[in-house]
């Protein structure tokens, strides 16, 4: 039983759709141009038409359809606004809300899962969902405790759908790659595809969640919901209201916007130093924004917080979804940290031989140190000043720098190497960054570096002896 079109040739056909649906517009688009049209104009509606596609596709059949639009859509960032703008509310669409499944579904797997009484555990039980995502959705309820949660429901089926569309996705990389200049779209599924079994298992997700409400339980800046009940297909945690992050993007004032970056900057660097490891869906679904005041929920404007606390007044960043998540038992590696110290310090050879060391420059590639340190420098320009604001022509900017095959940089970079390791520790930081920019925060960004990130602040160094006598 499942509403999910799990048949892989029935999947497969509505993928492939995808190219024929864009051969069909291109048509279109010539007949409008003969009919008199603008070029422009014609563009535009065609790459409306084929956003609009693409949203109603991948959303109707979640699954890893769904989920490489969800990766896609916080690269939105870097794509050149005339191609963006049609682009963006689509893909958009795709971090809050998908087409939901029957009520009756819903039902059948909470009476398989926690038994035919399933009612008797809530007080109260909404069959809209709230809020759809690739995997599950999710449904607002009241615990039989009195507490309201959030139910996550997973769709039957899912696991299948998953790894049916990200087979056929990768054979589209090619058609797919354009919409994000500059990125290779295959490593990219690939990864998604590996992290497909865990992101099912409820079990390790509660485990995830557990662990960050538990160390984030009196923390002023970050709230993690605690996990009330978990079993198969279904995990039950408190619910937090709060505005969706994608709201803040589209309409929130500028001070929700420098409190929203800092606090996404801060849980990014401090998650895996605090908890081992590190939240790997940063999609802006995935984020609230809490006012400290549970008075102020119902508004949206925000005050200045105090300087480095929730404060009076202030905002709090609500985390949800530990489906994905990346084991960093000693935190992010301190090889992060030392290449970014040593690049601001311009120290080139240095630089290139931790590179070297760590497999992102291969034995049979010689490269000039100092080429690579003008490569890395504008990238984490960042952070090298005390608060840095980060915005959709900066990320377009190095984007293009990257993308042109005319550039020393887009030559440079296809000669470096991304070792397994540090893949998703990279899509994280990427992600984030975009999430950013599409915030348009002024972040300060080296505050969050020197508190959290191994080996960016060297250690004082043990004295000497001419030191000890000097200071005696």
């Amino acid at each position: 039983m499942s509403d999910l079109p799990r048949k892989a040739v029935t999947r497969t056909a509505k993928l492939a759709a995808l190219p024929l649906g864009f051969a069909g517009r291109a048509t279109w688009g010539l007949g409008k141009r003969i009919g008199g049209k603008s070029a422009e104009l014609v563009g535009r509606e065609l790459q409306q038409r084929t956003a609009e596609q693409l949203f109603k596709v991948l959303g109707e059949l979640k699954g890893g359809a769904m989920k490489f639009g969800q990766a896609m859509s916080v690269f939105e960032s870097a794509l050149p606004e005339e191609v963006a703008g049609p682009y963006r509310a689509a893909l958009t669409k795709l971090q809050e809300a998908a087409p939901p499944m029957p009520t009756r579904t819903v039902h059948s797997v909470l009476a398989e899962r926690l038994g035919e009484d399933w009612h008797d555990l809530f007080l109260e039980f909404e069959d809209k969902p709230a809020a759809a995502a690739s995997i599950g959705q999710v449904h607002r309820a009241v615990w039989h405790d009195g507490r309201e949660v959030a139910v996550k429901v997973q769709y039957p089926g899912a696991g299948e759908a998953l790894l049916s569309d990200l087979n056929q996705l990768s054979r589209f990389a090619r058609l797919l790659g354009p919409l994000i200049p500059g990125m290779d779209i295959k490593p990219l599924i690939a990864e998604l595809r590996d992290r497909v079994s865990e992101e099912l298992d409820y079990a390790l997700e509660a485990q995830a969640q557990r662990a960050h409400a538990e160390e984030f339980a009196d923390d002023p800046d970050v709230l993690v919901p605690a996990v009330v009940h978990q079993c198969e297909q279904v995990l039950v945690t408190e619910w937090i209201d709060g505005i969706p992050l994608s709201e803040v993007i589209t309409d929130g004032t500028q001070e929700q916007r420098d409190r929203a970056g800092q606090l996404l900057a801060r849980f990014l660097f401090s998650g895996p130093s605090r908890t081992g490891l590190l939240h790997a869906d940063p999609h802006p679904g995935n984020f609230r924004l809490l006012p400290d005041d549970p008075e102020d929920a119902e508004t949206t404007e925000a005050t200045e917080p105090a300087e480095g606390s929730g404060g009076k007044g202030g905002w709090r960043l609500g985390v949800l979804d530990f489906g994905t998540v990346d084991r960093l038992p000693g935190g992010l590696p301190a090889t992060i940290g030392d290449s970014l110290r040593m690049t601001l310090d311009g120290d080139a050879e240095a630089v290139y031989d931790l590179l070297r060391e760590e497999g992102f420059v291969k034995e049979s590639i010689e490269l000039d140190p100092d080429a690579v340190l003008d490569y890395l420098l504008p990238i984490i320009e960042p952070a090298q000043a005390d608060e840095f604001t980060f915005t959709r022509g900066w990320m377009r900017s190095q984007a293009a720098r990257i993308a042109d095959p005319r550039s020393p940089a887009h030559q440079l970079g296809k000669q470096l190497n991304l070792p397994p390791a540090y893949l998703l520790i990279h899509r994280v930081t990427l992600s984030t960054i975009g999430v950013l920019c599409q915030l348009g925060a002024t972040v300060r960004l080296r505050d969050e570096l020197e508190e959290w990130l191994p080996g960016f602040v060297l250690d004082d160094e043990p004295l000497t002896e001419e030191d000890s006598a000097a200071g005696a």
